[in-house]
């Protein structure tokens, strides 16, 4: 199985698209090694949007599923960088 797949996540409204996205991730729970997510935030201030990261794992049919996931819904954009 392949783990250099790198995923960025654009989430634009992300607590109006968190649900969706958080059900997306659990789907693919067994094929993300790494996740790490951000927003800005400050003690007067919290970001809609923000950013994640992914570290993949799984072969070509499996990625590109996730990405066609990710990309098919509303307010988040995937770019996959594939390392192997």
């Amino acid at each position: 199985m392949n783990c250099y797949y790198i995923i960025g996540l654009r989430v634009d409204h992300r607590r109006s698209n968190a649900l969706a996205l958080q059900k997306a991730l659990t789907e693919f729970g067994c094929h993300i090694k790494l996740r790490v997510g951000l927003h800005e935030t400050g003690e007067d201030f919290c970001s809609d949007d923000g950013v994640m990261m992914l570290q993949a794992c799984g072969d070509q049919k499996t990625i590109d599923h996730m990405m066609e996931t990710f990309n098919g819904m509303e307010g988040i954009r995937a770019k996959l960088m594939d390392l192997n």
